[in-house]
């Protein structure tokens, strides 16, 4: 048999949902980041400026519609996985909002870098740590 006439040994489905993965996270991250640009260059309350700030939100729904999707796909193991990434990182992320959310109040507002619509990246860290020792765990 030629290598032209194998095909890949993957189910199209798989193949489908790795792009998935990887386009869909890509295209929420240039919404946001377009959507944060703009939002610097239009007046505040404005059409324009809600327009640009609900940009990323149907991009970000459809992110975790393809997660959902990969979760029911996985094996016991993989959603267990996921679970404790989840587990780890959820009451992580509470603390970062609610101690920012209470900082603000008290007067210590964030400078520009670490305002509170720039500490979402933050809450992905603690995921990622939680899969990390789920999966070492498992291994």
């Amino acid at each position: 048999m030629s290598a032209s006439t194998v095909s890949d040994p993957r189910p199209k489905s798989k193949r489908e949902s790795l792009r998935s993965f990887l386009v869909v996270p890509l295209l929420f991250v240039l919404a946001y980041f377009g959507a944060r640009g703009g939002l610097e260059n239009v007046e505040p309350g404005s059409g324009a400026a809600l327009a640009l700030a609900l940009l990323p939100v149907p991009f970000f729904a459809l992110l975790i519609y393809v997660y959902v999707r990969a979760v029911r796909g996985m094996d016991e193991l993989g959603r267990r996985i996921q679970l404790e990434g989840l587990a780890f990182a959820f009451p992580i992320a509470l603390l970062i909002v609610f101690t920012a959310g209470l900082l603000d109040l008290a007067g210590f507002h964030g400078s520009q870098d670490w305002d509170l619509p720039r500490l979402w990246p933050l809450m992905l860290l603690p995921y990622w740590g939680g899969i990390a020792l789920a999966q070492r765990r498992y291994s």
